[in-house]
């Protein structure tokens, strides 16, 4: 933490995209970059699975008091009624004009006694209102490894794939649960009581199980033994990010925070946390930042709206509903024209952005342009390689009138420019890659 807040970062700088352009590049992320292979690795997931270790990258804020729901409520567009302990949801909290601040993991751990998992984007909204607000409720904050020196409280292990409740029922020790979708039970792994959230994220039956970090080694070890039958697999960085492609969730938005209504906020925010510091990158360069902001209605979180309570931004998003807006669809690349962003390398001359498989990774907030002849119809978002489909996809959202399936257009792909002060940015030249327009989630499969 610093003295100097978001606003002060933003006081000497030319705009908040000017600020965000020129930071020096992506987060670091602590866990090896492959474990075997990338490749094998990404095929556990879809063939055994896959034990992801997110203990590390993203933040809990712990809300304990008797206001704690009341205060989620307030901010969340979520229904809160027929929330009880042992039950997740996926909380998404808007700016008073509706658009998008952030979403996380909401868990409802005992009466009163609630956690919020995420990146800090929410988490810091919630802890900023709990503060300012007139709440019989207390929050504390377990950051992020890189923002600062002591490790979590608690790890976070994520198991996938076709074997992952036989492997789930190996690991636990007596009877595993019946467990229901986004709910979670108590049980006992490697000798450790911990906690099992049942979910899916990559397109498979899944679990989440956190616990105390002293005990992290205990548990994981225990979860690779009884996988080890069907061919578990950890995954590294490389291959766990290239898992959103699949699945159809648009991670990292760029919250909606910078405008005249969020000044108070940004007077709170620190200059060295994660909204001030993280990068943004990417072909899609408008003069507004309000161009990069997303509502829910077009991330297709209509379903979780409950206009039955008063939260930020409620009057805004029912008007959303009732306008036409941006459709979320997958893009699927040309393989020749990603074939050609390999080949300039080989050549004399200028070289494209460079495409780093199975996912380059070079902004934390990460925006590239999206065409229909001359018109922007969109932007493309969380972008990678699977080897599971042999392709490149990418996450976009476009006018409605080009989101028919088998649709194409035209992505662009670099820097403004072909420059950046971002370090992990080499110069280059912007090209067009063409790319058909598929469903979202592109991958469904039943569980």
């Amino acid at each position: 933490m610093t003295d100097r807040s978001l606003a002060d970062a933003l006081a000497v700088a030319e705009s908040p995209t000017h600020l965000l352009r020129n930071n020096p590049g992506r987060h670091p992320y602590p866990v090896d970059s492959e474990f075997t292979n990338w490749i094998e690795e990404v095929r556990s997931w879809r063939e055994t699975c896959s034990l992801s270790d997110l203990s590390h990258h993203q933040k809990d804020l712990y809300i304990e008091g008797p206001d704690a729901l009341a205060l989620l409520s307030d901010l969340g567009i979520n229904d809160f009624e027929s929330f009880d302990p042992g039950q997740a949801k996926q909380f998404v909290a808007c700016n008073p004009e509706g658009y998008l601040i952030g979403d996380a993991i909401l868990f409802y751990l005992d009466e009163d006694r609630l956690k919020l998992t995420g990146t800090p984007v929410a988490p810091n909204w919630v802890a900023y209102n709990l503060e300012t607000g007139d709440y019989d409720a207390t929050a504390e904050a377990d950051e992020r490894y890189h923002d600062k020196e002591v490790p979590h409280r608690t790890f976070r292990y994520q198991l996938q794939g076709p074997d992952a409740l036989d492997t789930m029922r190996g690991a636990v020790e007596g009877s595993l649960p019946e467990i229901p979708f986004f709910n979670f039970d108590t049980v006992t792994i490697g000798g450790v009581e911990v906690r099992a959230l049942r979910h899916a994220m990559a397109s498979n039956a899944g679990f989440e199980i956190w616990g105390p970090w002293a005990e992290r080694d205990a548990v994981r070890d225990a979860i690779l033994g009884a996988g080890d039958e069907y061919g578990i697999r950890q995954l590294g960085e490389k291959s766990y990010k290239a898992q959103g492609a699949e699945k159809g969730w648009i991670a990292r938005p760029l919250p909606a925070i910078f405008g005249e209504s969020m000044a108070e906020y940004r007077e709170w925010l620190d200059a060295d946390g994660y909204e001030a510091t993280s990068t943004l990158g990417g072909s899609f360069d408008p003069d507004d930042v309000s161009a990069y902001y997303l509502n829910p209605i077009e991330l297709g979180y209509e379903r979780f709206v409950d206009f039955d309570h008063d939260f930020v931004g409620r009057d805004a998003v029912s008007e959303m509903v009732e306008e036409p807006q941006r459709e979320k669809v997958t893009l699927v690349w040309d393989d020749s024209d990603v074939v050609e962003l390999f080949a300039s390398l080989f050549r004399d001359g200028e070289t494209y952005k460079y495409f780093d498989l199975p996912m380059p990774y070079w902004a934390v907030f990460h925006y590239d342009e999206v065409l229909r002849g001359d018109e922007t119809v969109g932007v493309s978002k969380y972008f990678g390689y699977t080897y599971n489909e042999r392709s490149v996809l990418s996450l976009a959202l476009v006018d409605s009138e080009y989101s028919d399936p088998g649709t194409e257009v035209t992505l662009v792909w670099g820097e403004p420019g072909g420059t950046s002060p971002n370090p992990k940015v080499e110069d280059h030249v912007q090209t067009e890659i063409t790319a058909t327009v598929a469903p979202n989630p592109y991958v469904d499969l039943d569980e």
